[in-house]
């Protein structure tokens, strides 16, 4: 009994590191994500910040929108997801405009999924506010005139402005990008795909809850 109990925990032992560095995912910092090199303030310091940069106008953000629904679907309740959009050319921006006016007519959810099939899977130019205006009426029934005014508004506008600075702290270079907590940057490039962004990403914030000390936040 004595010699086989000393050649449990002498297995156990051995074994115990390489089940560990096993199950590690191996993300490496400059090879799978980057920290930035000035942390971006988050809304809220208690929770643990994931934001996806994305423009209407990417055809890799409309591909990546059923993998990150399903990712939404069991986040844990610490995460503060967010979305924002990019701001690289004038027809994005305009599109980020777009975006923050149906936020604020309190019709996303309604136009997020519309928008993409429109530009993409139907040719329409939704960086034309008129065509746009359209679109929200169809989907959402919210008059040209109401979607022109908020569109127009300098709320919104100040919104597109604030997301281009915060895309120039990010360092952006593409999308979809994601940000973990404001201090670490994730694209598929690096990451190897739009769905090991994820993986990633879940690396990620289980880093940031230990390096603040959330890690009793977990969400069950």
């Amino acid at each position: 009994m004595q010699r086989t109990g000393y050649l449990t925990l002498l297995f156990a032992f051995f074994l115990a590191p390489l089940t560990a560095f096993a199950e590690s995912p191996g993300f490496e910092e400059g090879v799978h994500y980057e920290r930035l090199p000035i942390a971006v303030d988050t809304a809220d310091p208690d929770q643990v910040e994931v934001v996806e940069v994305f423009s209407y106008a990417c055809i890799h953000c409309k591909n990546f929108q059923g993998t990150l629904d399903q990712w939404l679907a069991s986040t844990p309740e610490d995460v503060d997801f967010q979305r924002m959009p990019a701001t690289f050319n004038e027809s994005w921006a305009a599109l980020a405009q777009a975006f923050y006016a149906v936020q604020a007519l309190g019709v996303i959810d309604q136009m997020h999924e519309p928008i993409f099939q429109a530009i993409h899977d139907r040719g329409i130019n939704l960086a034309d506010p008129a065509l746009m205006a359209d679109l929200v009426e169809d989907v959402a029934g919210v008059a040209p005139e109401q979607f022109n005014q908020v569109y127009n508004s300098f709320s919104v506008r100040s919104r597109v402005q604030q997301a281009d600075a915060r895309g120039r702290a990010y360092r952006l270079t593409g999308t979809p990008t994601l940000i973990v907590d404001g201090t670490y940057r994730v694209d598929a490039r690096m990451a190897g795909g739009n769905g090991a962004m994820l993986k990633v990403v879940d690396f990620l914030v289980a880093k940031r809850r230990t390096e603040s000390g959330q890690g009793q936040a977990a969400a069950q």
